[in-house]
């Protein structure tokens, strides 16, 4: 007779379930005394930025995946159940995750604080204002914003021209009508111009305050921020620094620069902190939260967002060059589920077995631990297992990757927490003590920008060739004249395909990617080449999480996913 398992309650019930411990003895697992520590609450913390600079003794670990489907691939998941996992072997871990943003919480994605029994809590806080770092930056950035249209308004002694201002506003919301407006109509109000806003997490100082690696490098960082050109033909960069808003936008990000210390489901220490878009930028946690957990723990889980085409190329080429990290070893997350979206079956029909479309989409998983490995990192493939997998589809993905050389690991820390990612941190381990790692990004940044952008083209997406649109070659030609010549570049396209077509799943051959846009980031540091109709700014869908949530009688949270 089979016996059917009882069902798992939802993330929010399994939440709200949870008993956490306080935040304090957290911390103690780190070494840290309530000193070290300052309070938001009872179960979250500031960790003193001082801790990003003391000397590294923990081993790095990158969780990533194959491209994203409407299937889900529990990328956060892993992540939190291989710390937990790790923690339950006797190891001193520590897991590195990025902040959520209000945005998607509302909207389809929903949360980013893990799932099942595989969470970061609070979770109910750390999906809405946590400790307001979200908040700082809005404030930063709107500042700034506020800083452009006063100069203009009292005499323009930069000769700014109010059609070449590139810095938008921002807001943590999804809001398509925001994606483009008319500001400062009527008398006395200002310059009349055209203006856009992108949601937070597609800020220029979200990254900056992802890259920043203490208080003194961000003020310079928040300096070198390009806001616009001047009037005539020279066109020369207008920046922050040139409007004297750094010092005060500084003052806003003193406490959003400093990570925050939470808890795994399991008790075990949990580090979030920033939140940049991987689809427009590089999609990390923040450099100084990795470093604090270097410092104080032997094992670091962190995770780059999307597949490693654009999570952990970033990750390796800007992340880890910008912060002198030194991966040790990689996770790729795999289901069944997406592989059999890539093989070609339609969302409804993914719960029933479908060998043949899972072998077609087999490939999909070659390229993605081709693409890990040529940055010299192992790599372990984790099957994520859901209810719906069978024995023989979990059985042929496995056989299939073990003839790519690399170690595979089932995988169920969703239904079971850290117990069911042991068998992943063995894997991981083994990795890690055969020390193979030869870690090194894929091109110098003394290269040419158009040479380094077809780099990622070729290697990483697996394209032909890279074509530039003429708006693209002459802010390459401009960039490059105005010193963002030899930085690295930060890819722009859909995270649902290797290609710039979101409908090309697989792994596509015989195209070419277009680059329609390219700008600088100068405060954060690199280049972002823009491929296909990617939205700075992303709408709500017809029926929005946000309908099912309320706040019920006794102050608890129904909805919340």
């Amino acid at each position: 007779m089979t016996v059917t398992p009882p069902p798992v309650p939802s993330d929010i019930e399994i939440a709200q379930q949870a008993i956490m411990r306080p935040i304090r003895d957290v911390a103690a697992d780190l070494g840290l005394g309530e000193d070290d520590i300052d309070l938001y609450g009872k179960y979250k913390a500031k960790l003193p930025l001082s801790l990003a600079s003391a000397p590294p003794k923990g081993r790095l670990v990158l969780v990533t995946a194959i491209n994203p489907t409407p299937a889900g691939e529990g990328k956060s998941t892993v992540s939190v159940g291989l710390s937990q996992a790790f923690r339950r072997l006797g190891h001193n871990a520590v897991l590195c995750m990025r902040e959520p943003s209000l945005g998607p919480v509302f909207g389809v994605k929903g949360g980013a604080a893990g799932g099942g029994y595989s969470q970061v809590l609070p979770m109910d806080d750390i999906n809405l204002h946590f400790t307001g770092d979200f908040h700082a930056i809005a404030s930063a950035h709107a500042l700034l914003s506020a800083m452009i249209d006063n100069h203009l308004y009292h005499g323009n002694a930069l000769g700014l021209n109010p059609k070449g201002i590139t810095w938008p506003r921002t807001i943590d919301m999804n809001d398509r009508a925001l994606r483009s407006a008319i500001i400062g109509m009527g008398t006395g109000n200002g310059t009349m111009r055209e203006e856009r806003w992108v949601i937070i997490p597609a800020s220029e100082i979200m990254a900056i305050v992802a890259l920043a690696s203490d208080a003194e490098d961000l003020e310079l960082r928040l300096g070198n921020i390009v806001v616009g050109t001047t009037l005539g033909k020279e066109k020369k960069p207008v920046r922050a620094r040139d409007l004297g808003a750094t010092g005060a936008m500084t003052l806003l990000l003193k406490d959003a620069i400093r990570p925050n210390l939470v808890q795994t489901l399991e008790g075990g220490p949990a580090i979030l902190h920033a939140g940049p878009f991987g689809n427009i930028a590089h999609g990390c946690n923040s450099l100084v939260a990795t470093r604090v957990g270097l410092a104080l723990a032997d094992l670091v889980v962190t995770e780059a967002g999307f597949g490693s085409d654009l999570g952990a190329e970033k990750f390796f080429d800007i992340k880890c060059r910008a912060g002198g990290l030194n991966p040790e070893a990689a996770v790729l997350v795999a289901t069944v589920r997406s592989l059999k979206m890539q093989g070609g079956v339609a969302k409804a029909e993914l719960d029933r077995e479908d060998l043949g479309a899972l072998e077609r989409g087999l490939p999909h998983v070659a390229h993605h631990v081709r693409n890990v490995q040529q940055f010299g990192v192992p790599v372990v493939v984790a099957i994520n297992r859901r209810t719906s997998d069978t024995d023989a589809e979990l059985r042929l993905v496995a056989d299939y990757v073990a003839t790519l050389g690399v170690p595979v690991a089932m995988c169920n820390v969703w239904a079971e927490g850290g117990a069911g990612g042991e068998a992943l941190a063995h894997e991981v381990l083994g990795l890690l003590n055969a020390k193979t790692s030869a870690f090194a990004p894929l091109y110098a940044t003394e290269q040419p920008i158009r040479d380094k952008i077809r780099t990622v083209a070729r290697r990483v997406y697996g394209a032909d060739g890279v074509d530039f649109s003429s708006a693209a070659e002459k802010s390459i030609d401009w960039l490059e004249a105005n010193g963002m010549a030899h930085t690295p570049v930060c890819m722009a396209k859909t995270q649902y395909s290797l290609t710039d077509d979101a409908s090309r799943l697989n792994v596509p051959t015989g195209f070419r990617m277009t680059v329609n846009e390219v700008y600088g980031s100068a405060g954060a540091g690199f280049v972002v080449a823009k491929c296909g109709d990617i939205m700075t700014m992303p709408g709500l869908s017809k029926k929005p999480a946000a309908e099912g949530m309320r706040l019920r009688a006794d102050g608890t949270i129904e909805g919340l996913s």
